[in-house]
């Protein structure tokens, strides 16, 4: 087993060298070379939609179908016989494949990832949609839950980068991930495929399509997909990160007339596995208290060991996630004009819980989540289709949804010992220190302050948040395209797309934690003004004689400087010691709204807009330079860390309103505006074609989501921006062969961001981006006579280092005079760089009868890396870290008929 940090850079540097000579003369693309190859030599799949010479693959990014060589946008694709050869099980696993998009899962089956170009967000977080648009045979999928299931009777899968509001409205700001289908075909064929991997994996699924009548046909896809995990969960004995789900899919194609055609489609999922392991990577002061409650018996694993698989909770997760929709297409030729509608709607349920401090000590009971999405979708379109000099597109688009969710996070039985091992730590009690004290000894401290009797209430069992969170979100967006052949072979088009898009939430969110409802500031000046009577010998539980020594002739002004001393020392930490306590207030109250000051409502509306030159240089060579703006909606927090802006917080407090230890962090975050400037180039010369982009792209307002340790902090950036560079290419210096290449450089950097969850990172580099990512892949089918074929295929995924997150918020240090110095919150972040190398590969053996015999690995280096870090939950100083999946193998067998 091998870790992957820093500096296993050889590897990448002899890989590269050996494929990069056999690319060097052929300046190739690979998606597009690659995906040709695949759609004229279908050897294992239903024949899919190519042009009458079957060399070129039919894409629809424009919401046209044109070739991907006519496409003058940058577009990676990846066909059917390519998933297929690099056994892709998921769609998180693309990104081996296209190097300008990463897919990351995390916390829960329900969260997905999506960045392109180092531009994304939103998984974690029910209230954020992504950045990154989701679509599935063009309906618009609002959230990733719904996007994770195995790939089902898929034709290909097209990622546009950059913005693509001007066409597809919604939350497209940093690019579109476009999943097709194949429609049912009026001749009977299919497929059925069985895998099987180590740790007992297992995939069974298959498609099945062919003709009801003359002008209906139909077809039926179905898959299951089970795994053992591949962690070993030592607090619960089970296994962590396996698989266990399934899915259906129908579908009805009617077409009555040469001119009409309908297409009904209706799918169902189900997802039940225990996801997603988290190891310690690094361990502070609450570690030795968590070993301490662990009476001698392991309960945490070694930071050292994170990759050997082990961890330790006491509960298994719970990732029960069902998602199904209903959608229907028409399309009607009306002579030159081609109408398309497109109607769908969608329910996800999913329902999650974990043992959010990843310990084999009770600290937290749960943290269950039950979320329920319905969306509806409808969508029209008009495009002419004529020979003239001008063509035009006009649609519209709706969406509504309602999200429900409900949330419930606890202490844990283990949570008082705990807390009194750290509070005692952190008083002193080591060395004798005078301060020392104790979660009884400060029940009996604050109770007299408090006005009851607080003991046994602190940290109790049971004691945390009842979340429930409601979101309303409409939209609309009407948008057109023309396009203007202004010469021969010069075409221009221009873009525009306005979008509304409103939303209404509301919360009834109650916390029951005792220590986390008091007011250390209050506190801590009561406690002076008590001190500071005692000194001058009066009672302070003496209403009368408080009051007569405030308002005595000679008392008064000593009283008055009693009040201002105590006022001052409550907020200074060096004075009031109860404010180091601050941190182990875990389930503060909760600021609900809609309320006197705080509506709950957000509307917002934008123009996008696209100006693209394409120029044909030649039959073989295109050009193309665009400008593009896009847009994507404000976002809500619907979390425990959603909190009122710092305005909407002064006018809480000054109307009272505001309950014990609210900060300002932001309810919302404002819409994103990117922009785009790149040009382009693609060469397609039938043995070797070729794509190259340059680009820069900017968002302003990017909705930045950190995790805290205690919950999300979103806020806007003032604007992220990339230089880019993208090139993919193939060769066949053979016809058995064929050579890819795809490569994206990165310099992305916070043009501005003065107010993150570290202090100002204006200027600096944001994380999860890395620099350089390439793939090269190799793909030979040889025939070996009586019709069979011998197909190898390999691929090589790298990514130079980068940062994972900006910084650690937990890690931030306090001065006494309450500023902070994020230094060590960043220099934490950039200690757990990650370097990617990731080698897949299978071997194929085609028969003439259809059948097909393959043995494949994936990660085949094992090589070990983190897909995110983040502050552990209640251990301040303690990172914990995703890691990812290890080598994987098997065989599989595939039938088409």
């Amino acid at each position: 087993m091998k870790s992957n940090f820093v500096g296993r850079t050889g590897q990448a540097v002899l890989l590269a060298g050996a494929c990069g000579v056999a690319l060097a003369f052929s300046s190739a693309a690979y998606a597009q070379g690659a995906a040709a190859v695949e759609e004229a030599q279908p050897a294992t799949d239903i024949p899919a939609e190519t042009t009458a010479d079957g060399n070129e693959i039919i894409v629809t990014a424009s919401k046209r179908e044109q070739t991907l060589q006519d496409t003058p946008i940058a577009v990676s694709v990846t066909s059917a016989a390519t998933i297929e050869r690099a056994q892709i099980r998921d769609i998180k696993d693309l990104s081996s494949l296209v190097p300008s998009l990463r897919v990351n899962q995390l916390q829960s089956s329900a969260n997905t990832n999506f960045y392109i170009r180092g531009f994304g967000n939103g998984a974690n977080n029910a209230g954020i949609e992504p950045s990154v648009g989701l679509f599935v045979d063009g309906v618009y999928r609002s959230r990733s839950a719904s996007m994770i299931a195995d790939l089902p009777d898929v034709q290909r899968v097209e990622v546009l980068k950059g913005p693509q509001s001007t066409l597809f409205g919604k939350n497209a700001s940093a690019g579109v991930i476009s999943l097709v289908t194949r429609k049912p075909q009026f001749e009977l064929g299919g497929n059925v495929e069985a895998s099987y991997g180590n740790f007992d994996a297992l995939v069974l699924k298959g498609v099945i399509t062919g003709p009801i009548s003359e002008t209906i046909a139909a077809s039926i896809a179905g898959g299951y997909n089970k795994r053992d995990g591949y962690v070993e969960d030592r607090g619960t004995g089970e296994k962590e990160n396996e698989r266990n789900r399934w899915f259906v899919r129908g579908q009805v194609l009617l077409e009555p007339t040469s001119a009409l055609s309908v297409r009904l489609i209706g799918d169902y999922s189900k997802i039940d596995e225990n996801c997603c392991a988290v190891v310690n990577i690094r361990q502070a002061a609450p570690t030795a208290a968590i070993k301490a409650l662990g009476g001698g018996r392991p309960v945490i694993n070694d930071p050292s060991a994170k990759f050997d698989d082990v961890i330790y909770n006491n509960i298994a997760s719970t990732n029960d996630i069902e998602n199904w929709g209903l959608s229907g297409q028409i399309d009607y030729e009306l002579g030159p004009i081609n109408l398309t509608s497109i109607t769908a709607y969608r329910r996800t349920n999913a329902v999650t819980d974990q043992d959010s401090d990843f310990t084999g000590v009770d600290l937290l009971r749960q943290n269950f989540q039950d979320l329920r999405l319905k969306t509806f979708t409808q969508e029209f379109r008009a495009a002419t289709n004529w020979d003239g000099p001008v063509n035009a597109l006009l649609g519209a688009f709706y969406f509504n949804e309602k999200v429900d969710q409900a949330n419930e996070i606890s202490w844990g039985p283990a949570a008082r010992s705990y807390a009194n091992l750290l509070i005692q730590g952190q008083s002193g009690c080591a060395v004798g220190s005078p301060r020392c004290t104790s979660v009884p000894a400060l029940e009996t401290q604050l109770s007299p302050l408090v006005g009851r009797n607080l003991a046994g209430t602190f940290f109790g069992n049971g004691q945390g948040l009842s979340e429930r969170y409601a979101l309303k979100n409409e939209a609309f967006s009407v948008f057109g395209q023309v396009d203007f052949k202004i010469a021969d072979r010069v075409t221009l088009t221009g873009g525009l797309n306005y979008t509304h898009d409103s939303k209404k939430y509301a919360t009834n969110t109650t916390s029951n934690d005792v220590f986390a409802s008091l007011d250390f500031v209050a506190l801590g000046r009561a406690g002076g003004i008590a001190q500071g009577l005692g000194n001058f010998g009066v009672n302070p539980a003496n209403a009368a004689a408080v009051q007569a020594f405030a308002t005595g002739a000679a008392t008064a002004p000593i009283y008055q400087a009693i009040v201002a001393g105590a006022t001052a020392a409550s907020t200074n930490p060096a004075q009031n010691p109860l404010l180091a306590l601050k941190p182990f207030q875990f389930f503060p109250p909760f600021q609900n709204v809609p309320n006197a000051v705080e509506s709950g409502k957000i509307s917002d509306g934008d123009v996008s807009y696209t100006a693209r030159l394409a120029w044909e240089v030649t039959d073989t060579v295109n050009v193309y330079a665009t400008y593009a703006t896009g847009y994507k909606a404000a976002s809500i927090n619907l979390s425990r860390d959603s909190r009122p802006s710092p305005a909407d917080l002064v006018a809480l407090r000054a109307q009272n309103l505001a309950v014990p230890n609210l900060n300002a962090t932001g309810r919302f975050a404002g819409a994103e505006d990117s922009t785009l400037y790149e040009f382009g180039i693609k060469g397609n010369w039938g043995v070797a074609s070729a794509n190259f982009a340059v680009f820069k792209q900017s968002i302003k307002g990017f909705q930045s989501n950190i995790f805290t340790g205690t919950g999300f902090f979103l806020t806007n950036a003032g604007k992220q921006s990339v230089f880019g560079l993208e090139f993919d290419g193939s060769v066949r210096p053979i016809p058995e062969l064929t050579l890819s290449l795809a490569m994206t450089y990165l310099d992305p950097k916070f043009d501005s961001f003065n107010v993150s969850a570290f202090g100002d990172l204006s200027g600096t580099t944001p994380a999860g981006v890395s620099p350089l990512s390439t793939t090269m892949a190799l793909d030979y089918n040889q025939p070996v006579g009586g019709g069979n074929n011998v197909i190898v295929h390999f691929d090589y995924h790298y990514e130079s280092p980068f940062n994972l997150v900006e910084g650690l918020p937990n890690l931030l240090f306090r001065n006494p005079n309450g500023t902070t110095n994020a230094s060590l919150a960043l220099a934490a972040a950039r200690e757990f760089r990650q370097e990617i190398n990731d080698v897949n590969a299978s071997l194929t053996f085609a028969m003439e009868n259809g059948l097909s015999l393959s043995v494949w690995g994936r990660n085949l280096l094992d090589n070990r890396n983190l897909l995110q870090i983040f502050d552990s939950p209640a251990q301040q100083g303690s990172i914990s870290g995703y890691p990812n999946q290890p080598r994987t193998y098997g065989v599989s067998a595939r039938f088409n008929f």
